[in-house]
């Protein structure tokens, strides 16, 4: 669900921003939550790319210290689809 928020622009700022979006034929409204949205995905790739790196570099010490595998049953690599029930 979408939740309302309220900012604060100088009258140059909004002018500017309102420009680009009509250009890009949107409200203001939408321009800024568009803007929002791809920098908090952006974030939050990195962080992913991040942790997969991180993991990936220390595969082998997490298998020494834990030494089982905790999800038997689950298939070795990253699954390529979902089921089609899967919430």
């Amino acid at each position: 669900m979408a939740k309302q928020t309220n900012i604060r622009l100088d009258d140059a700022v909004k002018a500017a921003a309102e420009d680009r979006a009509k250009r890009r034929g949107l409200t203001l409204q939408g321009y800024v939550a568009d803007l929002i949205e791809a920098d908090v995905n952006q974030a939050r790739a990195a962080f992913m790319a991040g942790a997969t790196t991180f993991l990936a570099q220390y595969a082998e010490e997490f298998e020494a210290e834990i030494g089982e595998d905790r999800y038997p049953g689950l298939p070795e690599g990253p699954a390529k689809s979902a089921p089609r029930d899967a919430a």
